[in-house]
């Protein structure tokens, strides 16, 4: 991984679940990456929505192409486990969350 990247990516236990995230902010790798490759929203909508750099999202998604198999995992596993969830709520109680 290069030395930009470096600068813009950490992985810090105790902050976002020890997830590689854009240094100074508690904004995950992952996060900007189904923003971007599977919503569709430009470098420059998530910098601008977010008070981030262009350099801070280009090298989030450069770690995502270095790691891509290890984040598409955690992307995977996130989804099983919030489907898990939702078959879990009693139909009663998910009636009265959606409305």
């Amino acid at each position: 991984m290069g030395d930009v990247v470096l600068q813009h990516i950490e992985m810090t236990p105790g902050i976002v679940g020890g997830k590689p995230h854009i240094a100074g902010h508690r904004i995950t790798v992952q996060s900007v990456v189904i923003w971007h490759e599977r919503m569709g929203v430009s470098a420059d909508e998530i910098a601008s929505d977010f008070g981030l750099s262009l350099a801070d999202v280009y090298a989030a998604l450069a770690y995502y192409y270095d790691h891509r198999q290890e984040i598409d995992e955690a992307i995977l596993s996130d989804e099983s486990y919030a489907a898990e969830l939702r078959n879990r709520i009693p139909p009663k109680l998910s009636k009265k969350i959606s409305g």
